[in-house]
């Protein structure tokens, strides 16, 4: 599998695509690059330092004093997200940046500045990105392009779950709320909306485990990168 290709996977929140990512980028050796993170670590410069969402001068302006990378975390065997030099994987994980970062990136702005570093980042191929619009905005032009779904009540559930190991005071309402929230934004946002791609492939996870997810991923992985190769 020496051919390298960009793997494009897009869905909604809490469908496990960041997990699906990461697996196949362990598998084929590929770098992950999570555009979540990225938004979140955004989104939580924005709180801290009080950058109101309707200001677009004050936006711009914040957005030239970002910086983002990734650096490989031995411990966690993953990369973590750095906002201007800071670890801020476990900050950027919290319900309150949560509650935020889908109006963060529906800003034009924002996304204007994301994806072209986004882009960037794929100059190179050998990558699996995962998103809302990377099949459709980013890399339209990726060998493969997979749309990740799962029913509401399930999405929510494995929200709710992976949350109360953090904050035990967390309610079920309060996530199925958060991603009802997220969902509305993210489809119907005027700039880069979350979409499926006419050309991608649908993996409903519902009824499925992670296991059973990847193996169905990672053979329409081999068979893009076989397909690379002949043309």
């Amino acid at each position: 599998m020496s051919n390298k290709i960009i793997i494009a996977i897009d869905g909604f929140s809490s469908c496990g695509k960041s997990t699906l990512a990461k697996a196949l980028a362990a598998k084929l050796e590929y770098v992950f690059i999570d555009t979540g993170a990225m938004y979140r670590a955004i989104a939580l410069y924005f709180l801290r330092n009080h950058i109101s969402f309707q200001d677009e001068t004050a936006i711009v302006k914040a957005l030239n004093n970002i910086k983002l990378h990734f650096e490989y975390n031995s411990n966690t065997l993953k990369s973590d997200m750095f906002l201007n030099g800071e670890n801020v994987e476990l900050l950027i994980r919290e319900m309150q940046v949560s509650s935020k970062v889908s109006e963060v990136a529906a800003i034009a702005a924002v996304r204007d500045f994301a994806v072209a570093q986004q882009q960037a980042m794929g100059q190179q191929k050998g990558i699996v990105m995962d998103g809302r619009d990377i099949g459709t905005v980013v890399f339209p032009n990726a060998e493969l392009k997979i749309f990740v779904t799962a029913q509401p009540e399930i999405r929510a559930n494995r929200r709710y779950l992976e949350l109360q190991a953090t904050d035990p005071s967390i309610t079920m309402e309060a996530v199925a709320e958060n991603l009802q929230h997220r969902d509305h934004i993210d489809s119907t946002r005027e700039h880069s909306p979350l979409k499926q791609a006419e050309d991608a492939l649908v993996l409903d996870n519902s009824n499925i485990d992670r296991a059973a997810q990847f193996e169905i991923a990672f053979n329409w992985a081999k068979e893009s990168i076989d397909k690379s190769k002949s043309l």
